[in-house]
């Protein structure tokens, strides 16, 4: 029987599992097949504090990694298969084994969607981006693309504007769906540019993003462009495919959460980008991570109280 079980090893997983460690829970982290998730596959962090002189993403987990196993808790290299919660003991069913616990940590994140052509994984943290507020500040004086057209593409390509030389919209249609107060900025922005019906066929490069394969949706011709990198922004999806149907979600299958971090079901906690669509950084990541781990244990307390008065009875 687990105090406590956490799913997912990136930033709000691992920082629950160092509160809740603290806190003599000895947790139980299944790490999933992504090891530290987003923050793993981060090449520079420099806007995470306490570290003036930056780090890699690697690097960042590998320190709260040896962080949580210092206080005790237990990280096991496994994916989690099924989920069956219960009142109040929950179940928890991995490639290797089965586990019973009083409560839930779920940290599994969320996952940006993917153009999928040919360049975008082999130079992903080599001018492939999927987050400008991770990476903009590498690209000073450069230019740079926003494949999107939505509020969060124009919102990251006026962010970029603080470093590039030139950022090009390239949108599939001929106009945005980004709100009116976005567009608005963006056209009064002389660094934005525009690149109406077209979609990237490959990201070109050797080591580093060099050029692009661009083809119009009106004509079916295609021409290669000279950039320095580009950044993503046609979506995002919660890793929450394991609980449909048993926990309540909005209508982007995002967790809903109530003001201690807890799910629709008792006991179950959610953390990071799971319920998370607005913020997605590292560090706010690691604030709910940190949350959720403290309500756990005030949930565990009273649970504990609970128990001992149905036995006193």
């Amino acid at each position: 029987m687990e105090n406590t079980i956490i799913i997912g090893s990136g930033m709000a997983g691992l920082t629950a599992a160092i509160y809740t460690a603290r806190a003599n829970l000895e947790p139980l982290l299944l790490t999933g097949n992504e090891l530290g998730g987003q923050i793993a596959t981060t090449t520079e962090v420099e806007n995470f504090p306490g570290f003036p002189e930056g780090l890699q993403g690697p690097e960042l987990y590998e320190l709260l990694q040896k962080q949580a196993e210092r206080f005790g808790a237990r990280i096991e290299i496994d994916e989690v298969t099924e989920v069956t919660f219960g009142d109040p003991i929950h179940r928890v069913k991995t490639h290797s084994g089965e586990y019973e616990t009083k409560s839930i940590i779920i940290a599994t994140g969320a996952s940006p969607k993917k153009l999928g052509i040919p360049g975008e994984a082999e130079l992903l943290g080599r001018g492939v981006s999927y987050c400008a507020t991770c990476d903009g500040f590498f690209f000073r004086g450069k230019n740079l693309m926003v494949v999107g057209g939505g509020d969060s593409a124009i919102q990251e390509g006026l962010f970029l504007t603080k470093f590039a030389n030139k950022v090009d919209i390239v949108h599939r249609r001929d106009q945005l769906r980004a709100g009116a107060v976005l567009q608005e900025r963006a056209r009064q922005n002389d660094k934005m540019g525009y690149i109406w019906n077209s979609v990237l066929q490959r990201i070109e490069g050797d080591g580093q993003v060099q050029s692009v394969v661009l083809e119009d949706l009106r004509t079916g011709e295609t021409r290669q462009q000279p950039v320095d990198g580009i950044f993503v922004y046609v979506g995002h999806y919660p890793n929450t495919q394991l609980f449909q149907g048993k926990l309540q979600m909005d209508d982007q299958n995002y967790l809903i959460i109530d003001q201690n971090m807890m799910t629709s079901v008792p006991g179950v906690f959610a953390a990071g980008e799971v319920h998370d669509h607005t913020y997605r950084q590292a560090i706010s990541s690691a604030g709910f991570g940190s949350m959720a781990a403290i309500s756990t244990e005030r949930y565990l307390a009273n649970l504990e109280h609970r128990l001992a008065r149905v036995e006193t009875w």
